[in-house]
């Protein structure tokens, strides 16, 4: 079968060998959005084993990232860069996105004042002010246009991928001397987000990882959450709306709070300023360093797999930010 032949029978438009579980090779790809001339760079995280969470000792450390623990992830593809409003906006906008919503789904609501605070949305801008519940919508709608699954990572899908084989506070070392090459943070941001991609990568290439827009995981946040990790494959699956569990630290933050362990958690009072009753459950008024980064695994689950994992963690908690 041709590559050709099974990007057809997926659905998904992919401009290189990406469907390793196929014979193919597992490689960084370019994800098209049918019916668009806009593409998700994907970048191949490959299975590996880390220390989760920091060391007691780490400088800017908080008693909620230990104890730090040796954990096994499983091969995943990661979005090279925070999702993008040029990219989002294909969902968001009927006029962009031609074809037919699938059932039970819907667009975002139209914004109910500028959430880019004028920072800036088309050319590249990370997509801000994101409730979680929005970010996986987005990811069951790309799912469903391309026939791939794509979703948001766990939590500690997300610090392997950020820490990139490193065990230091951040990607590049322990000393923050060097934070301004790769993030946008409070000291060198001007106090707003930036396009995704300016600043260096990490090792694996993997841009923004820390600042910028602090970005979604799947995780449901326990302070103590590190103590109940699995040693393979850690998920904290929600079991409520909120809080849950974002990484990376944003451009408002210090240094200390973007390293690769840094946790934060997601607040309803996010969302006061909503004028709308009720409150929308797609945007974070008080949120505008909020947003998200896709993950593909490589092992795709089936179609009833994908469709109650998508039940279980959007249906389930519907307005969950």
């Amino acid at each position: 079968m041709t590559k050709k032949t099974v990007a057809m029978l997926l659905g998904g438009l992919i401009t290189s060998a990406a469907f390793a579980q196929n014979g193919e090779s597992f490689e960084a790809y370019e994800q098209k959005i049918p019916g668009s001339d806009v593409s998700i760079k994907m970048v191949p995280v490959k299975a590996g084993e880390f220390r989760f969470g920091s060391p007691a000792k780490e400088k800017g450390r908080n008693a909620d990232e230990g104890p730090q623990k040796k954990v096994k992830v499983d091969a995943f593809w990661m979005g090279a860069y925070e999702v993008t409003f040029d990219q989002f906006d294909i969902y968001a906008d009927a006029e962009k996105d031609k074809t037919p919503l699938p059932d039970g789904m819907t667009r975002p609501s139209p914004p109910y004042i500028d959430l880019t605070l004028g920072m800036g949305k088309s050319g590249g801008y990370p997509a801000n002010s994101m409730s979680q519940y929005s970010a996986l919508m987005y990811c069951r709608w790309l799912y469903n246009k391309t026939g791939v699954f794509y979703r948001l990572p766990t939590e500690a899908e997300w610090e392997y991928a950020c820490r990139a084989g490193s065990s230091t506070a951040y990607p590049f070392g322990d000393d923050s001397g060097q934070i301004d090459e790769y993030a946008w943070t409070a000291a060198n941001s001007g106090e707003v987000y930036h396009k995704t991609g300016e600043l260096k990568p990490n090792a694996w290439g993997l841009y923004d990882m820390l600042g910028n827009v602090a970005e979604w995981t799947l995780d449901q946040y326990d302070e103590k959450g590190l103590q109940k990790a699995e040693a393979s494959n850690p998920w904290n699956k929600p079991t409520d709306k909120t809080p849950r569990t974002i990484k990376g630290g944003h451009y408002l933050d210090a240094a200390s709070a973007t390293r690769s362990a840094s946790r934060l958690k997601s607040e309803e009072s996010w969302n006061f300023r909503d004028p709308q009753i009720p409150r929308s459950k797609w945007w974070n008024a008080d949120a505008p360093f909020v947003g998200f980064r896709l993950v593909r695994p490589l092992k795709q689950p089936t179609k009833e797999e994908a469709e109650k994992f998508f039940a279980d963690v959007v249906d389930k908690f519907v307005g969950a930010r």
